[in-house]
């Protein structure tokens, strides 16, 4: 019954070989991570100073926009597979695809009413 295991446990033990063996090197081969001076210190790459305070609130916007965002694009992942199969689907399929592209519709009218595109 062991045996059944046996890959899994070679794998394990070659995943964790190779994950100390690429810190080890990274630690030998990389160069140290001594700030130089001055602009490298602050926070941003960029060497900028920082303007306000790191704690400071951000409109709700941004926030709604980037759900809008994620629900859209969730769309496409749900075209793409039904658009592959749509020959075997026939017309029960298209019209389930109406259905969910109308919801869709119907919620970015309303996110568009309420104004959560202007800016």
């Amino acid at each position: 019954m062991l045996e059944s295991y046996l890959p899994i446990a070679i794998l394990i033990g070659a995943a964790t070989m190779l994950a100390v063996a690429m810190l080890v090197l990274s630690a030998l081969l990389g160069r140290s991570a001594r700030p130089r001076a001055g602009a490298k210190l602050y926070p941003y790459e960029c060497g900028m100073p920082v303007e306000g305070s790191p704690r400071q609130r951000f409109s709700v916007r941004f926030y709604v926009v980037a759900m809008l965002f994620i629900v859209f694009d969730l769309e496409t992942a749900f075209l793409l597979p039904w658009a592959v199969v749509y020959r075997r689907l026939g017309l029960f399929g298209l019209m389930e695809m109406f259905v969910f592209l109308g919801i869709l519709l119907a919620g970015y009218l309303y996110a568009w009413r309420k104004g959560a595109f202007q800016w």
